[in-house]
């Protein structure tokens, strides 16, 4: 501002500024009159963040609707580079695979901490109602702020879901949201937000939702044959999830932050559809509970804190009656307990340079019980993981740079049998971006990521004959070059950006797990490597308001070719093109979108003959923004797979056909 203001003392603009200032006093002096000067209106087009210096996609709660999302899986599964695991019905397992490494490479954030599975590794994304959901971003292969936990760095790629923050006044101290989801599958899912101002600093935010359905839907499975109509069965739901957030905010540099979250449900589990029989009685429970704190604080002399503390603790049975074995089925019940802290520390060197240290402890226990006895020699393990990462970011002319060097340490002792040896791992980072012109509208961008997962604990130590299996950590070296154009337009279209990035990931220590004679008891082992090679492409432009108009359009497109380097084939359910299609046109308070996926056939098995069809599906999103006593409110109306495609995701897993879904939304 200074030299703003030195500039305008030393060359024209000043004199002009006076005189700008001086004519409306001159004038009041000689007529002794004041004249009223037109608003002038200052507008600056949304344009979408896409100049990140490594690849990142985001979505917000505006444009839930408009993808036709009820989950978090659904808001996802057209960014590029992802591919959902779907296994069918509103309460099917749904997990995440990003650029063909595997669900259990993928970090999950719930407003900075990490959702962590040390049992089974994978996070399902069906169980997260959009209800509270301010904010999703997906970042390959990490965020950029530096000032975060070390877990933030230790996977690759983060899934970031940010809650909605209260924005009260003294003059509005509350809101209240109430929504109602009906539908298909004999849906109802009501849902409340309440955002309440205690005090200048003190405020909280309660979200709640209640989700029934019988989940039964008409399908045919081409998959094995058939051509008949056939009911799904079995995948029903009940559950209820409540989230309680304290917020002390005293300023942008010192705030606290707590949350208490609970969910619980009761779901059918509907099995593989083989010989045309749909049946299963195959039942699963869950009960989550965690909390977590967090405390960030800045210092004028360029210091960073940040505090996360979590304590969880969640419960899973799993009921299979059916299951031929001595003890009438699958009784299988498993406790999993964690306590995690977090501290991290960053400091300004310079302007243009900051430097960070975190470092992460987590103590994880899983324990089982199965009064039917199919669990056999369980171990009982505990995992100890101390995670630390040096970090730094640097501002250079037209070059940015930002590194890291992660250290992980992992020690794991049992009840019974022999535990893993320790791992000792460092893993470093490197991204870089570089604006080629004086214009920031193009950038250049590339990274460098060697990571590792090590082996969940079900794949160590479940169903293993002697208590452990050693199974090896397994390793990913990821390779990026992209670009991204983003530009603000004065004509039809109001913006357009493009991001383009090509890739190589290459995986050593493949964990993997191989049918064995009795499918209850999988061998898990290291076998081979592979090789993932892919481009994603991003699109997203929209016009101009014009008369209460506007149209919108984003196409994300991926390619992937994915191959285990032993048998040179496409690793399975990774398929080698898919696209994602969203457009859409708003009049005033109306909107209306049509959203498509489309996805290549895939391999089930490393077989040539083993293929799982492509699939095209397309959804359709109606809203209207309306009042209800002078209340604002939003009515939507989805049709979802609007053509009624038979596909699967996962072989034998059909999907639904058409559904709906009708959403009424009142604010007070």
């Amino acid at each position: 501002m200074q030299k703003r203001l030195q500039y305008l003392k030393n060359g024209q603009p000043f004199w002009v500024v006076v005189l700008c200032f001086a004519l409306p006093f001159t004038a009041s002096a000689q007529t002794d009159t004041a004249k009223k000067l037109k608003e002038v209106k200052v507008y600056a087009p949304p344009v979408p963040q896409v100049l990140t210096i490594t690849p990142t996609q985001q979505i917000s709660a505006n444009d839930f609707d408009r993808f036709s999302a009820y989950n978090v899986a659904d808001a996802i599964r057209g960014f590029a580079g992802v591919n959902i695991k779907d296994y069918g019905g509103i309460g099917g397992l749904k997990t995440v695979s990003v650029r063909g490494l595997g669900a259990d490479h993928v970090a999950v954030l719930y407003d900075g901490v990490a959702i962590s599975d040390a049992e089974n590794g994978q996070v399902d994304l069906g169980k997260f109602n959009l209800n509270g959901i301010q904010q999703i971003t997906l970042y390959n292969p990490q965020p950029s702020n530096i000032l975060s936990p070390a877990r933030s760095f230790a996977s690759a790629s983060v899934v970031a879901i940010n809650t909605v923050q209260p924005n009260l006044t003294a003059a509005k101290p509350y809101q209240v949201r109430f929504g109602l989801n009906g539908g298909s599958f004999g849906l109802i899912n009501p849902y409340l937000q309440w955002q309440q101002r205690i005090s200048d600093r003190w405020s909280f935010v309660l979200n709640s939702y209640i989700e029934n359905a019988n989940g039964q839907y008409k399908f045919k499975n081409h998959e094995d044959g058939s051509d008949t109509l056939q009911n799904r069965t079995n995948a029903g739901i009940s559950d209820q999830r409540i989230d309680g957030s304290l917020y002390w905010v005293k300023n942008d540099s010192n705030k606290f932050s707590l949350h208490i979250n609970y969910y619980n449900s009761d779901r059918g589990l509907p099995a593989a559809v083989i010989d045309y029989n749909p049946v299963s009685n195959q039942r699963l429970w869950n009960r989550d509970f965690f909390t977590q704190a967090g405390y960030m604080h800045s210092w004028t002399n360029g210091f960073q804190l940040l505090l996360n503390t979590k304590l969880s603790q969640e419960y899973t049975r799993y009921r299979d009656p059916d299951y031929k074995n001595n003890h009438n089925g699958i009784d299988d019940r498993y406790n999993q307990r964690e306590f995690y802290q977090s501290v991290a520390l960053a400091y300004h060197i310079t302007s243009n340079w900051q430097a960070s240290y975190a470092g992460d402890v987590s103590i994880s226990n899983v324990g089982a019980a199965s009064p039917t006895n199919s669990i056999s020699n369980y171990a009982f393990p505990s995992r100890f993981t101390f995670q630390e990462v040096l970090a730094s970011k640097l501002v250079f002319g037209r070059w940015r740079f930002e590194g890291d060097l992660l250290h992980s340490y992992i020690n794991e002792w049992v009840k019974y049998g022999k535990a893993t040896p320790n791992q000792d791992v460092l893993s470093p980072t490197l991204m870089a971006t570089f604006q080629p012109f004086a214009s920031p509208d193009l950038q250049l961008r590339a990274f460098y990521k060697d990571i590792f997962r090590a082996p969940t604990l079900d794949e160590q130590y479940l169903f293993a004959p002697l208590g452990t299996r050693n199974v090896k950590p397994e390793f990913a070296k990821q390779f990026d070059l992209g670009i991204a154009y983003r530009k603000a337009l004065n004509s039809f279209l109001e913006y357009f950006t493009l991001t383009v990035d090509g890739y190589y990931n290459r995986v050593t220590n493949k964990i993997v797990d191989l049918p064995a004679q009795n499918p209850a008891i999988p061998s898990v082992i290291n076998v081979g490597a592979a090789n993932i090679k892919g481009v994603d492409v991003s699109i997203q432009t929209q016009t101009r308001e014009s008369n209460g108009w506007r149209g919108s359009l984003s196409v994300n497109y991926s390619y992937q070719h994915a191959v285990d380097t032993l048998l040179k084939l496409q690793i399975p359910y990774i398929p080698r093109n898919s696209v994602a299609l969203n457009a859409g046109a708003d009049y005033k308070q109306f909107g209306l979108y049509y959203n498509q996926v489309i996805s290549s056939s895939r391999f089930y098995l490393e077989d040539i003959n083993s293929q799982v069809s492509g699939y095209s599906v397309a959804d359709l999103s109606f809203i209207y923004k309306l009042s209800i006593s002078r209340k604002p409110a939003v009515f939507s109306a989805h049709v979802n797979n609007l053509f009624n495609q038979d596909y699967s995701i996962v072989r034998s897993f059909p999907m639904p056909g058409r559904s709906y879904l009708l959403s009424l939304q009142i604010t007070i």
